[in-house]
């Protein structure tokens, strides 16, 4: 079925304000951990990393074995296990050497504390991406309002001057000027209204809350308490470089490449296999014990292959864990120059700004009424107005999520919303 242009926006208004929750943002990074489902999936890689530990520390099993007479041809007997029959048993023990089952034990613990950093980045790979969408959502109603406000100022309008230009008191085209213009504003509040399912639709999966959520935040304080935050470009390095996850995880991944290096030599030192035998009739003494010792000969295997792979990839782990070095100072760098630059942007903003803005927009309004004002300034006005709403948010928008950026990479908590 044809909705038409207005028809659909008021079925995006109205799916977008069904069933909705309010929620600051800590109360969304509380839902997130609680109910995120690819959070809680990671977390059993964790649990199977630590599994794997716990398996490392184990020796192999014992191995025993038994063996009885069948047939006695001397006597004819069936089964002859008695004290004047045969029987033996043995038991057989693998004995580690070269420091496999430490070295094996170390490259287990290596790989759990991984897969912790891992389990940790990415519950702030979420966070981040919550606080784009949780802040975007936030500036882009903020916008739909203004454009709302504004419609409504013109809506009255272009109806007078609809019935004005029937009359003959105002030239069609001044109709046709007005009307697009409400046009314009109305694609615009589509295209904002689209966006925010979107936005909102991530909210929902990332927090696992199914109503659409309503972020709330005191703007003015938030952004107080943003802006009190004292920074050096010295401090944001030495964090990055101690706590940024990604950072950490490449130092842990090449100290595991260097422990898989020792693992892999001490392979290609052969295990002993010791044993202790009871025979009762058929060695050469009656009821003897014997001691067995059992070693394979290194002939063709050295391992020298796995040695070779492990060589290497001891290699990339070091110039990986470089890389993000040199790409974690890089970023700091390219994040301290854009805050300063955005802290200065947002002090020059007026707190009143937009409400001062709303209140020439009225007397505009009154003055295009009463004639004072052509069409053309008018319009101007209204353009200007619109852009001026969207240049404040976004500035205040970006700000806020480079503040939730230099929290990520730093792995520190220093802006709180």
């Amino acid at each position: 079925k044809n909705y038409g242009y207005d028809g659909k926006i008021r079925i995006l208004q109205t799916f977008l304000s069904f069933s909705q929750k309010e929620m600051t943002f800590s109360q969304a990074e509380e839902m997130l951990q609680k109910n995120n489902l690819i959070l809680l999936a990671e977390q059993y890689s964790l649990t199977a990393a630590q599994a794997v530990e716990i398996q490392a520390k184990i020796w192999e099993q014992p191995y025993v074995s038994a063996e009885f007479n069948l047939l006695n041809p001397d006597a004819n007997r069936m089964f002859d296990i008695g004290r004047q029959g045969q029987k033996r048993f043995e038991i057989q023990q693998l004995i580690y050497l070269g420091g496999k089952k430490k070295n094996e034990v170390a490259l287990a613990k290596k790989n759990t504390e991984i897969a912790k950093l891992q389990l940790e980045q990415l519950l702030r790979n979420l966070r981040l991406e919550l606080s784009n969408n949780f802040f975007s959502v936030f500036y882009e109603n903020k916008k739909l309002k203004k454009i709302n406000f504004q419609i409504s100022q013109i809506d009255s309008l272009s109806i007078n001057y609809d019935a004005q230009a029937e009359k003959g008191n105002i030239a069609l085209k001044e109709v046709v000027r007005l009307k697009s213009l409400v046009l314009n504003l109305k694609k615009e509040r589509n295209d904002l209204l689209e966006e925010l399912l979107k936005l909102k639709q991530n909210l929902s999966l990332l927090t696992g809350v199914s109503e659409n959520i309503e972020p709330v935040m005191d703007e003015y304080q938030s952004l107080a308490n943003l802006q009190n935050v004292l920074l050096s470009k010295e401090m944001l390095l030495e964090k990055s470089l101690s706590d940024n996850l990604d950072y950490l995880t490449a130092i842990k991944n090449a100290e595991s490449q260097a422990v898989n290096l020792k693992l892999q030599k001490s392979l290609s030192i052969p295990d002993i296999t010791a044993g202790i035998s009871y025979d009762q009739f058929s060695g050469a003494f009656n009821n003897e014990m014997n001691f067995s010792i059992g070693i394979p000969l290194p002939l063709w295997n050295k391992n020298k292959g796995n040695i070779k792979i492990a060589e290497a990839e001891v290699q990339q782990a070091k110039l990986l864990k470089e890389y993000k070095k040199v790409e974690l100072e890089s970023s700091v760098e390219s994040l301290w120059q854009l805050w300063n630059n955005q802290v200065e942007q947002v002090r020059y903003i007026p707190t009143t700004m937009t409400q001062n803005l709303d209140l020439v927009l009225k007397g505009m309004v009154k003055n295009f009424q009463k004639r004072n004002i052509p069409l053309i300034e008018f319009i101007d006005f209204m353009e200007s107005y619109n852009q001026s709403n969207i240049e404040i948010y976004e500035i205040k928008k970006s700000w806020i999520l480079t503040c939730m950026n230099i929290n990520y990479i730093t792995n520190q908590d220093f802006f709180k919303i």
